[in-house]
């Protein structure tokens, strides 16, 4: 599977989880895992991608980070859109 498919599957996984629950990088690499059958390292080394580029990123909050989709607030605020 090429790395763009890839990433469009985390994207769609998480965008599916958008609002309900928020996702822990384990839990995106283990569904994907399960969902594909791909090495949790291809998938992490994707998920990895995906933040640095800003297509998805970070958050914390009560001790615990999460990884979501940037709202287009967050993006414009890091110059990533105009």
């Amino acid at each position: 599977m090429e790395m763009s498919e890839l990433q469009d599957k985390i994207f769609a996984f998480c965008e599916a989880a958008k609002g309900k629950k928020k996702l822990k990088e384990k839990d995106i690499i283990n569904g994907i895992n399960a969902e594909s059958g791909l090495e949790k390292d291809e998938i992490k080394k994707a998920l990895r991608e995906m933040i640095n580029v800003g297509r998805l990123m970070y958050s914390y909050g009560g001790g615990a980070s999460s990884v979501e989709i940037p709202s287009e607030e967050y993006l414009r605020e890091k110059g990533l859109i105009k």
